[in-house]
């Protein structure tokens, strides 16, 4: 007999909806799987048919094939063993060819039969509504992932067995076996807590850093903060959380998206809520920084996506790993190629880097013990197109101990979060409908905030009066920038702006994003 389940799975980030084509004829006992198969889906045969002999059902001594088609999509992972035994159930005469019509089946089988968690069920689940698919039949533990996803029935099974009493049951009961699991994605995104990390009050002056720290997240912009050790770098960078605008839906989702797909949403919480913060260690690999694998598994660049990539000890790095930020930081992809295609995933990741400025840290305090060329070595890890992509640049002096035992209150997160969501509220009336567009031309992403802007949106938002024009020409010819900085200098600008309340773009407001933008080298009094 023949039987055809619907399943889906993931390559790269791309959901994609197969089918299990199921035959058993008489022959040579045999099970055999085609259809452009990993080893870990080939070793199915042995799983699925001691699972289904474990929950009461002998395979029979026939020749089983089972194809996954499309065959030229390459399949990895154990999401469809749960589909290859609901096909060879139904082959069988077990279910009914139209037990499981219109209902697209994922997981992973244990020996005994039970139903494991498998990646990737959020994307799936989303593709197979717009499929027009009416059911999605998944592990219990991956329910809740599906269920953010309205206008589709998600069910979690726990057993082979209770998926076959399920889909044995008539379709106006079924609830009263598998109840389908219910969650308001836009409640659990409104009822999300804080991040719990630590406040701006508890850090003792800095001005100039907060205020920097302040114009990043109002406006998304990729931020540096150089200075010797124990000034407070790392504690900046982790204040900065604090101040972050909350996540829109349409971020939560694609957020949500790439971790289903790396097996990262915390369990019991169907969506991510919280703008990721990530902060690798300087040995990280190349491969774990972008992404590795035959199929390449979302990288820690891609991970951040939409959240904060925190690089401390930036040049320890290297400048080959740093190098790998380029692409990613101008284009907001990232693409990798294997000799199985060509990967996309979202890189759109919010730099906060934190530097030395020697080897020592001491510089140019009498106790630094390196000499120029050590110095120069050193910074001459970051490559000059990287700090390019650098809008904002700060120096976080030493805090003399006077500073650190004074009484006076500092401003807490809460104020500061309070102009960043009021400048993130300008930045949705004025993008409300805009689409960036894609390399393709046709499809892109919502524009979010300024740092999203390419240069035609520039120069439609970031209009500039004739003083302000020839206080930029003249700043830029003296400083010898590059067009991309000049782009990048209006960006910041015009967050400023809008932290400051101003429908236009002022010359102070240049001014100061021109003090953060020089990123150079030479720049930063060390010569």
């Amino acid at each position: 007999m023949y039987s055809s389940v619907i399943t889906g799975a993931v390559i790269g980030i791309e959901p994609h909806i197969l089918h299990v084509e199921t035959n058993i004829a008489d022959g040579l006992p045999s099970f055999q799987m085609v259809g452009f198969l990993s080893k870990e889906i080939r070793e199915e045969e042995e799983r699925v048919r001691v699972a289904l002999r474990n929950a009461g059902i002998a395979v029979p001594a026939s020749h089983i094939t089972v194809n996954i088609s499309p065959a030229d999509i390459p399949k990895r992972g154990s999401v469809f063993d749960l589909p290859v035994a609901a096909g060879v159930v139904t082959a069988m005469g077990i279910l009914r060819e139209g037990d499981l019509a219109n209902t697209l089946v994922a997981g992973e089988l244990g020996l005994d039969g039970s139903v494991k968690p498998v990646r990737g069920i959020l994307p799936i689940v989303a593709l197979a509504k717009r499929e027009g698919i009416k059911t999605c039949i998944v592990p219990e533990a991956n329910a809740m992932e599906g269920t953010v996803i309205n206008g589709i029935r998600v069910v979690g099974v726990r057993s082979v067995k209770q998926m076959i009493r399920y889909a044995l049951e008539p379709s106006e009961t079924r609830d009263s076996i598998i109840s389908p699991c219910h969650a308001d994605a836009k409640a659990v995104l409104r009822d999300s807590g804080g991040c719990g990390v630590p406040d701006f009050s508890h850090i003792h002056g800095q001005a100039s850093a907060k205020r920097m720290l302040e114009i990043a997240a109002a406006g998304f912009h990729n931020a540096l903060l150089i200075g010797p050790p124990g000034s407070g770098k790392s504690m900046l960078a982790q204040c900065f959380r604090g101040i972050l605008p909350p996540l829109s839906m349409e971020e939560s989702m694609e957020i949500s998206t790439i971790y289903s797909v790396a097996g990262m949403i915390p369990k019991g919480k169907p969506l991510i809520t919280e703008r990721p913060f990530l902060s690798p260690h300087h040995s990280v690999t190349r491969a774990a920084l972008v992404g590795g694998g035959l199929i390449p598994q979302p990288g820690i660049i891609t991970l951040s996506n939409r959240g904060v990539l925190f690089m401390d000890e930036f040049p320890e790095f290297g400048r080959e790993c740093l190098d790998l930020l380029r692409q990613p930081m101008e284009d907001h992809v990232i693409q990798i190629a294997r000799t199985s295609g060509t990967y996309i995933y979202p890189a759109r990741f919010q730099l906060i880097a934190a530097m030395n400025p020697c080897p020592c840290g001491m510089y140019p305090s009498q106790r630094c013990r390196c000499t120029m060329p050590e110095i120069n070595r050193y910074l001459s890890r970051i490559s000059g197109p990287v700090l390019d992509r650098i809008d904002l640049c700060t120096v976080v002096s030493g805090v003399q101990v006077g500073t650190l035992m004074e009484r006076g209150r500092e401003e807490e997160s809460a104020a500061i979060r309070k102009r960043v969501l009021a400048a993130r509220k300008i930045q949705q009336e004025r993008f409300s409908g805009e689409r960036e567009a894609g390399k393709d031309g046709k499809s892109g992403k919502k524009l979010l905030f300024n740092a999203d802007m390419g240069p035609q949106d520039v120069e439609k938002y970031c209009g500039l009066g004739r003083e302000e024009e020839n206080y930029i020409k003249d700043v830029f010819d003296r400083l010898d920038l590059s067009a991309r900085a000049f782009h990048r200098t209006l960006k910041t600008a015009r967050t400023i702006a809008d932290l400051a309340g101003s429908e236009n773009i002022r010359k102070e407001h240049l001014a100061e994003a021109v003090g953060y933008r020089v990123t150079d080298r030479k720049y930063w009094k060390i010569q």
